[in-house]
């Protein structure tokens, strides 16, 4: 088996002196490297080539998929030779079960319908071979396939229908005439490799008709089918061109010809009486003939020595009827009686009964598993026996087996007549034994994909009875056997077995409240979906899993679901939600807060704020649009909600415009007043009186007009750091080290001296007798804009005096909290 047998040296002996304590091996897992020797890996990853993917099956942290590399393509398929075709058809028969060899039986009555069969498949058509089941159909197709060999240029190809569907079947054609390892192509190059085959394709137990069974046969018009099916199986369309060959059952001379052949000697009078009976009661199936005769040898073994077979354990725990002795004599002396006619019908209870213990064990695993039979290299794990794998010779002696593909299951029949008998009353600790035992075993380093394919039918069977189960430890064996056998089933390019056991593990581990693995095996199926080309399947579990691992804070399960969702959206031609496309740009963070007053002196007119586009504010705002309202009522709002910070920005410049210019014009009319008769009245208003608005700048250094001069000067400092000093002349002059937009008017040194700092001045107030002329104002700006001193840095001087102008433009109040523009009437 595969766990290799340890030798001595593994318990602490030497292989040369048993018994001798060798001391504690050294652990072969150093904290550091080797010599570069990297430890040994227990994970078995599998880099796989499905269409123009690159996947990569990693049991342990779950499959990644991504476009493949250019340069990394694998080699295109080539056909293999008559001979790897033959080697291969050797390895994938069922193998021989141990103990002594069957007898070979004839194929009786059967030649007419072998050369019809060979006669269509030479001529190109397809054959539908119905019959019931036990009629002989396999021995039939094993006949006509060795008379089909040179037929076709590849060969004959043997396949299974049994769980199979129509895309498995084609994807198992293929792999029998081309070789390609590691490569699964999409549906459209497997529908063109496919088309290019042709071989006799003999399918044992179809499972389909109709139109599946008319895709398979459009998509190898140069293959000639031979296919066997059972009569409730859907029938070809009207429209086909199968031919139609009806297998009946053998005839009464045949059957007991064939019962002969069977005990390997000549019937009594007795004997064949009761086969005459048999024949009528079965309708001549060989399948009841078979079983038949296997009861005819158990009554010939209860007339010998019983232990003649005690060497190998035959006869041991088989309980044996009371009523005769060992030789098949009662305390009369009478010979043993022959089965009944029910018993000969329904065989199965009777034969099974007289077998061994490990033989009837495993038909307890059989019923267990839905009818599928483990292969005899489980047998002495599952039973505990370690010569159980010989049970399946005496279950293959007695017809209680038929061969399925590489495997054996159940004969027909027998699945129900063992439960009618009790033997499915420990199923369900019977299928969580299984299920252990296939985890432990489908997960470990030796075993290959190809081995764990071949085993995929007990394995899937073994969950399928654990989900849903309401024993202890069900549900839970089943997560684990499914997170075993899945990535060995991907590996193995088996996808219907690797879909049927991720649906049956996500099954189980959400009845089990297992949210880590559900996560997982719902991005399984999402990388499935993805490499068969269903986007739609694959974007929903995608976006579940991902969902699931969000939720866990699995970052790096997260990442690889959102790369394999970036590819789904790449495939469907759409955006991931919640995704950007590749290459645009992410626009800054925008937070909605007031705008802020700008510091800058305009030269020519207020500055307002930049205005932003439709598309700006409408990202920003991100308001939905109402119902009824197309997109441009949705911009238009989110215009409007974006246009009363413009508007507070505006209003803002043309304040401070205006404190400006009334700072100026002070000055200027302070020393001009006996000149131009004109009169300036200040006062100080109340805070209560201001409604608000945003802080305006104050003064570091307040300056007063000198009195009973006519020449006084005002100086006032500018919101950049300048200080505006107004000339004699009327034009005020700067004193910042900074560009100014036009030079003073006048070269005159500025008068008057600065006020004392804490002591508020006023002008007197004079009524004016002519409207003053104001002239422009000449101011010097920094070029970089600078923002508004907050309170806590300016100096605790006195402020600006707040001044009223009495003329035709409009009257300005000036305050710490802010400033205000009141119209005033001349």
């Amino acid at each position: 088996m595969d766990p290799t047998h340890r030798g001595p040296e593994f318990f602490g002996h030497d292989n040369d002196g048993y018994g001798e304590d060798t001391g504690r091996r050294r652990s072969r897992d150093p904290l550091s490297t080797e010599f570069g020797q990297q430890p040994p890996q227990q994970a078995r990853v599998v880099l796989l080539f499905p269409g123009d993917f690159l996947l990569t099956v990693n049991p342990v942290d779950g499959s990644e998929v991504e476009l493949c590399p250019p340069g990394e393509q694998p080699a295109a398929p080539v056909r293999r030779t008559p001979a790897e075709r033959t080697d291969r058809e050797r390895a994938a028969a069922p193998p021989v079960p141990p103990g002594p060899p069957s007898p070979q039986l004839p194929l009786l009555e059967r030649a007419e319908e072998r050369e019809r069969l060979v006669r269509l498949l030479a001529r190109g058509r397809s054959v539908r071979l119905t019959g019931p089941s036990g009629s002989g159909r396999t021995a039939l197709l094993n006949a006509v396939a060795a008379d089909c060999a040179d037929l076709a240029p590849d060969g004959v190809v043997r396949l299974s229908g049994h769980k199979r569907t129509a895309t498995d079947l084609l994807y198992g054609l293929y792999e029998a005439v081309l070789d390609a390892p590691l490569l699964r192509p999409d549906r459209a190059a497997l529908l063109e490799q496919v088309r290019g085959i042709g071989a006799v394709v003999v399918l044992d137990d179809l499972e389909f008709g109709g139109a599946a069974l008319e895709e398979l046969l459009d998509a190898t018009p140069e293959c000639a089918f031979l296919l066997t099916a059972t009569p409730d199986i859907a029938a070809p369309t009207a429209d086909s061109h199968v031919e139609e060959v009806f297998l009946a059952g053998l005839g009464r001379s045949a059957s007991v010809d064939l019962l002969e052949q069977v005990v390997e000697r000549s019937l009594t009078e007795d004997e064949a009486n009761w086969a005459g009976d048999l024949w009528f009661e079965s309708e001549g199936l060989p399948l009841r003939f078979v079983q038949a005769g296997a009861l005819l040898r158990q009554r010939d073994m209860l007339r010998t020595d019983p232990t003649a077979y005690d060497e190998h354990g035959y006869f041991e725990g088989r309980p044996v009827d009371d009523s005769f002795d060992a030789f098949g004599q009662d305390a009369d002396g009478h010979d043993v009686p022959l089965p009944s006619l029910g018993e000969g019908a329904a065989p199965a209870a009777l034969l099974a009964s007289r077998l061994s213990g490990p033989a009837r064990d495993t038909l307890h695993f059989a019923v267990a598993l839905g009818g599928e039979v483990p292969h005899q290299a489980h047998l002495p794990a599952l039973v505990g026996d370690t010569h159980a794998d010989a049970a399946l010779g005496e279950l293959a002696g007695c017809g209680l087996l038929s061969p399925a593909g590489s495997r054996y299951r159940l004969a027909a029949g027998v699945l129900a007549q063992l439960e009618a008998a009790g033997y499915g009353e420990d199923a369900a600790d019977r299928a969580r034994t299984a299920a252990q035992h296939y985890a432990w075993w489908s997960g470990h380093p030796s075993v290959t994909p190809a081995r764990a394919v071949a085993e995929a039918d007990a394995i899937i069977a073994a969950m399928t009875q654990l989900v849903p189960g309401d024993g202890a430890g069900q549900v839970s064996a089943a997560v684990l056997l499914a997170r075993s056998a899945a990535p060995a089933f991907a590996a193995g390019l088996h996808w219907g077995g690797w879909e049927k056991a991720l649906r049956l593990g996500q099954e189980a581990a959400r009845i089990a409240g297992e949210v880590a693995e559900e996560a997982y095996f719902h991005h399984e199926l999402g990388v499935l979906a993805l490499c068969t080309g269903n986007l739609d399947r694959a974007r929903a579990e995608l976006e579940t899993s991902i969902g699931m691992r969000g939720a866990l804070a699995d970052k790096s399960g997260a990442v690889a679901g959102r790369r394999a969702l970036a590819l789904v959206s790449d495939r469907s031609g759409g955006q991931v939600p919640g995704t950007r496309p590749s290459g645009e740009e992410v626009p800054a963070a925008r937070y909605e807060e007031s705008a802020r007053l700008p510091v800058t002196v305009p030269v020519s007119g207020p500055k307002t704020a930049p205005r932003r586009s439709e598309d700006q504010t409408a990202l920003i705002s991100r308001v939905a649009p109402a119902a009824g309202t197309g997109a441009s009522g949705g911009r238009k709002t989110a215009v409007l909600g974006g246009a009363r910070r413009n508007l507070v920005a505006a209003g803002a410049g043309v304040v401070l415009a205006a404190v400006l210019g009334t700072v100026v014009t002070l000055g200027m009319t302070s020393s001009s007043d006996a000149r131009d008769g004109g009169g300036v009245t200040t006062e100080q208003p109340d805070e209560d009186d201001i409604d608000g608005g945003f802080p305006a700048d104050e003064p570091t250094d307040a300056s007063t007009p000198g009195k009973g001069s006519s020449s006084g000067s005002h100086s006032s400092p500018d919101p950049s750091g300048s200080r505006i000093t107004p000339s004699g002349s009327g034009a005020p002059s700067t004193g910042s080290t900074g560009p100014s937009d036009s030079p003073s008017s006048s070269g005159r040194p500025p008068t008057g001296r600065p006020s004392t700092p804490g002591t508020p001045t006023k002008s007197p107030t004079k009524s004016p007798t002519k409207t003053p002329t104001t002239p422009t104002p000449t101011t010097s700006t920094s070029p970089e804009p600078t923002e508004s001193p907050s309170p806590t840095e300016t100096d605790p001087g006195p402020t600006t005096p707040d001044t009223s102008v009495s003329a035709s433009g409009p009257s300005t109040t000036t305050s710490e909290s802010g400033t205000t523009v009141e119209p005033t009437v001349a």
